[in-house]
C-alpha cells in the first residue's frame, strides 16, 4: 500500500498556517510523514508543529517564508537542503485569491498572486521533483480550484491561475511516466477557510453554501488521490458535477453562468 510507504519520509507543506495546508499536515503526520512546515506566520506554524510532533511522535521542522517574493521559492529549497532533508512528498498548498473585477483590484496584490499560485508552486516543483526523479521516488499535490474549469468573473486572475496549475501537474504527471513519482492537481470547490475573508468577499452566495466542504475532507480525498497517482481529483460528487457541466457547455454560457454566481 502507498500510505505505508510515507512512513518515515519527510513532506513540505506549503501554506501550513491554516486551511487546508494544516489539515494536509496532520493527514500526512498521522501516516507517519516526518514534516517541513512553512508559511509566513510563525507563531501558527510553531502551534502545528508542536500538536503533530505530540499527537503523532513524527519530527517536524518549520521555515517561516513569504511565497510572494520571487527569492520564495530558492530560499525555501536551499534551507531545506541546508537542513539535509529529502523531501519525497510535496505539497504546494499556498495560494489566495483576490475577489473583484480585474481592473479595480490593487495591482501589488495582483501580482503578489501570480507569484504565490503560479510561480512558485512551479519553481517549487521544478526544485523538488528533480530530486524525486534521481532517487526514484515521490509524490507531488498542487491546489488547483474548482474555478480551473472555466472563466471566473470577479476571480478572473484566481480562477485563471489555478488553471494553469491544473494544465501543468496534469501534462507534468504524463511526462513522469516510468519514473515512480507522480503530479496530482486537487481542484475543490469552496473550503471551509480564511479563503473568503483574505480575497475581500464578505458575504456566502448561493455557489458557496452549495459547494462547501470542510478541509479536513478535502485535505484526505486529495491525499488519496496523490497516493493512486492520478492526474487530477475534484472532491466530491457536486464539484466534479460542476466541472462535468461547465466543460460541456458553450464557453460564453459558461463564464456567463459563473459570473452571476459570483455576483450572488
Amino acid at each position: 500500500m502507498q500510505a505505508d510507504r510515507l512512513k518515515g519520509k519527510w513532506a513540505l507543506v506549503t501554506g501550513a498556517s491554516s486551511g487546508l495546508g494544516v489539515e494536509f499536515a496532520r493527514e500526512l503526520a498521522a501516516l507517519g510523514c516526518n514534516l517541513v512546515l512553512t508559511a509566513r506566520r510563525v507563531g501558527r506554524l510553531e502551534q502545528l508543529q508542536a500538536e503533530l510532533m505530540e499527537r503523532f511522535g513524527i519530527s517536524a521542522k518549520t521555515i517561516p517564508l513569504d511565497l510572494a517574493t520571487p527569492t520564495g521559492p530558492q530560499q525555501l529549497y536551499d534551507q531545506v537542503k541546508a537542513a539535509d532533508i529529502a523531501i519525497d512528498v510535496l505539497i504546494n498548498s499556498a495560494g489566495f485569491g483576490l475577489y473583484g473585477k480585474f481592473f479595480d483590484l490593487d495591482w501589488q496584490r495582483e501580482q503578489e498572486l501570480l507569484q504565490v499560485n503560479i510561480v512558485a508552486v512551479t519553481y517549487l516543483t521544478r526544485l523538488f521533483v528533480q530530486d524525486m526523479i534521481r532517487r526514484k521516488f515521490g509524490f507531488i499535490l498542487n491546489v488547483a480550484s474548482n474555478g480551473a474549469y472555466q472563466a471566473t468573473p470577479m476571480y478572473a486572475i484566481y480562477g485563471a491561475s489555478k488553471s494553469f496549475v491544473l494544465h501543468f501537474s496534469e501534462a507534468l504527471n504524463f511526462e513522469l511516466r516510468g519514473t515512480n513519482v507522480s503530479c496530482t492537481a486537487l481542484s475543490p470547490a469552496t473550503v471551509l477557510t480564511e479563503f473568503h475573508q483574505v480575497a475581500g468577499k464578505t458575504a456566502d452566495g448561493l455557489y458557496v453554501k452549495f459547494s462547501k466542504m470542510p478541509a479536513a475532507a478535502v485535505a484526505r480525498i486529495g491525499i488519496q488521490a496523490m497516493l493512486k497517482g492520478k492526474p487530477s481529483q475534484v472532491p466530491g460528487w457536486k464539484i466534479a458535477l460542476m466541472a462535468w457541466a461547465s466543460q460541456r457547455a458553450p464557453r460564453s454560457w459558461s463564464t456567463a453562468i459563473t459570473g452571476w454566481l459570483m455576483n450572488l
